[in-house]
């Protein structure tokens, strides 16, 4: 019975998907669920694998190429033999067909590239992910626990000196989620009335009361207290006050909503990202830490799923991670407003008449100016300020 390999369901967002690389080829045993090629989108890493086992009949799609969802990528004949080629490349393998691809350890495509470029043995890694899935602190873990090597490789010949004077260049292609971001940016002010308005809040409070609930927290939770937590439960308080600034553009109608879903940016190897964290407002603090822990780990080793991209009424970025002092952050459309945060640094400041030293915060709050106005964007800031400083009131909803 031969049956085909399709192109899984894409986002609506997303019109098609490239493919990447081909991990059979004709002729090759494959075992179902195995994986046969990665396809990149917009946001994310596809990994497009065997509905049934047999025998990869035929590729219909090359690598480089485009293709929508519901295409023919392949096809796999249930019934046939092995071709002579590849059936001689099998015997040479300590295991064959299905049974290898059976034994063999899963990866993402994020992984797979991690231990391709390591020259790794993936049967020698352990894998701590669901059904023994190998994920990348795994990889990392394997790398660092391996032993020296007894003597240093050959030296490699020396490189032909550069000319003097040279100004070497290199051409290189943008990633597709590049390329969608670029366009995305460059839409967002293009389309958006643009403003940011900024403001300063203190994290002493907030550091306390970490410092002291933090063993507490973990324990009873079993994830860390960290700062986000706190600026995601803080940001739908003042959602709520302000249902302009959780509302979008369509056309000439204004669509305000009534959910909270919050998107996180988080930094991947493939870039920039943002998995969206749904309906914080029912959350706990420890939910949302493990949420947004969950899903920094899926960005980090790219198992991240359309799904987890999609929608989101409201963005928070954290620059400071990387040392930002303030910056003006872009909304990602079509959502109307975003919340910067950066770095925390001791700086002197005034309180009761006397100066002292706080760890101080600059926030920044991009918005569109076409529906939120100036006064609405500077109180939003305002409720998030005076709800940082002083937690319980986000506990009384005060």
């Amino acid at each position: 019975m031969l049956v085909e390999v399709k192109v899984p369901p894409l986002a609506e967002s997303v019109a098609d998907a490239t493919l990447m690389s081909w991990h059979k080829r004709p002729g090759e045993a494959v075992a179902q669920g195995e994986s046969l090629i990665d396809l990149e989108t917009d946001k994310v890493t596809l990994e497009v694998t065997a509905p049934v086992a047999g025998v990869l009949k035929e590729i219909a799609r090359s690598e480089g190429e485009t293709a929508l969802a519901g295409e023919v990528l392949a096809v796999i004949d249930t019934d046939a033999a092995v071709t002579a080629t590849a059936a001689q490349a099998d015997a040479a393998a300590p295991a064959t067909g299905a049974t290898a691809a059976a034994d063999a350890p899963r990866m993402s495509p994020a992984v797979r590239k991690l231990v391709t470029e390591h020259a790794l043995d993936p049967g020698r890694i352990s894998g701590s992910g669901k059904d023994g899935r190998i994920t990348k602190g795994d990889v990392v873990a394997h790398l660092e626990s391996a032993p020296a090597p007894d003597a240093e490789p050959p030296a490699p010949p020396p490189a032909a000196p550069m000319p003097a004077g040279a100004r070497p260049e290199e051409r290189v292609p943008m990633t597709r989620l590049r390329r969608r971001t670029a366009e995305r940016l460059l839409a967002a002010q293009h389309d958006n009335a643009l403003l940011t308005t900024f403001n300063e809040v203190n994290m002493q409070p907030v550091t306390d009361l970490r410092d002291r609930y933090r063993e507490r927290f973990e324990k009873d939770h079993g994830v860390r207290l960290g700062f986000m937590s706190f600026f995601a439960k803080a940001a739908v308080a003042a959602l709520k006050r302000f249902p302009i600034v959780n509302a979008s553009v369509d056309g000439e109608d204004i669509v305000y909503r009534g959910y909270f879903d919050v998107g996180i940016a988080v930094a991947s190897p493939r870039g920039l990202v943002v998995p969206i964290v749904r309906d914080v407002d029912t959350m706990s603090f420890g939910q949302v830490e493990a949420q947004i822990r969950a899903l920094g780990e899926k960005a980090r080793s790219g198992q991240l799923a359309i799904e987890d991209l999609t929608g989101g009424t409201f963005t928070i970025t954290n620059g400071g991670v990387f040392g930002s002092l303030l910056s003006t952050p872009i909304i990602n459309p079509p959502q109307s407003a975003i919340l910067g945060m950066h770095k925390i640094q001791d700086r002197p400041v005034a309180e009761n008449g006397a100066v002292v030293i706080r760890p101080m915060m600059y926030l920044a709050l991009s918005y569109d100016h076409r529906i939120i106005d100036g006064r609405e964007a500077v109180q939003f800031l305002v409720t998030i300020k005076d709800l940082l400083e002083d937690p319980a009131r986000m506990l009384l909803e005060v």
